[in-house]
């Protein structure tokens, strides 16, 4: 009976104590939704790295562009994604034919506004993030000269010598930035080197909290887009702390076998995550838990036949 009380129990199911969708993403979709009604709505990217918000725009009509293609085929409303957009793109879709939609996250704008201080301030502007990501693109869109840093491989583009000013991505793991801005300080004796923390408050109360649920759990499940990087920062610092994790998009992409062993299972998701969507995955987790109880309780009365 002890053994099938602790079968019973085999999967306890703990959520983040932050996660999921941030303010700024519910803002631009908010923002977003209340344009269904209008006609010819296109937005200038992807909203947010989440399948399914991007299935939900499609299902009310919205389009998908391009913040990079000839704006003459695009009339009605277009709306600039919460990731933000440099300057010189804001003001070439502006029009008095067309509205502008703007969603930038606040958080993205103090970004922009740091970088452009550091520059105004004859900063050399090195930006720490996945590069080609939107967010990305966007901070340095309108200066050229500027530098982004991924990795270790990209230190060496760094000028020896002058003033250099850094700012980050909003979602990246502030370890990761220390590190490389660390590294960028000691490799550069002879320069002024100043770094301005842009990694929003989000992203840092998400990252805390999945350090928290790593030091007990088995297994971390991540909820997010495939293309979402604070949801691949979330998988990466997990991992980092010696702990399994799987990144799933929806609850259909779990697998039973991922449970098998496992007792305690933290669950957490990245900024562009809905809620219901954590939730729903949750409850599949609880749910495979029976199946696999059900199972060993199989099992056992056989066990038991053959003695």
């Amino acid at each position: 009976m002890k053994i099938e009380k602790e079968i019973m129990s085999r999967v306890n199911v703990h959520l983040a104590s932050h996660y999921g969708m941030c303010f700024g993403v519910k803002d631009a979709l908010a923002a977003t939704r209340s344009t269904y009604d209008e006609n010819d709505v296109t937005v200038l990217g992807q909203l947010v790295h989440n399948p399914l918000v991007s299935q939900e725009l499609t299902e009310n009509g919205i389009k998908q562009g391009d913040l990079n293609n000839s704006i003459t085929d695009i009339a009605g409303t277009v709306i600039i994604t919460a990731h933000g957009a440099s300057e010189s793109d804001r003001s070439r879709w502006a029009s008095t034919h067309r509205k502008v939609v703007d969603t930038t996250c606040p958080l993205v704008h103090k970004a922009h506004e740091s970088l452009v201080s550091l520059i105004d301030s004859g900063f050399f502007p090195v930006v720490i993030g996945k590069k080609g990501h939107a967010e990305v693109n966007g901070l340095v869109g309108d200066f050229p000269q500027a530098i982004v840093i991924e990795g270790d491989e990209d230190i060496f583009d760094v000028p020896y010598e002058g003033k250099i000013g850094i700012v980050s991505q909003t979602t990246q793991s502030i370890e990761k930035v220390d590190e490389l801005v660390e590294k960028i300080r000691s490799t550069r004796n002879a320069c002024e080197v100043r770094f301005i923390d842009t990694i929003c408050s989000p992203t840092k109360n998400r990252q805390k909290a999945v350090k928290d649920l790593s030091e007990f759990c088995d297994l971390i499940v991540v909820v997010g887009g495939s293309n979402s990087n604070n949801t691949s920062q979330l998988v990466s610092t997990v991992e980092s702390l010696g702990c399994r994790a799987v990144q799933v998009e929806r609850p259909e992409d779990l697998i039973l076998d991922w449970f098998i062993g496992v007792k305690d299972v933290g669950v957490t998701a990245g900024t562009s995550t809905l809620n219901e969507t954590v939730i729903s995955v949750s409850e599949r987790i609880k749910a495979i838990s029976e199946e696999l109880a059900v199972k060993d309780r199989e099992y056992l009365g056989k066990e038991r036949i053959l003695c």
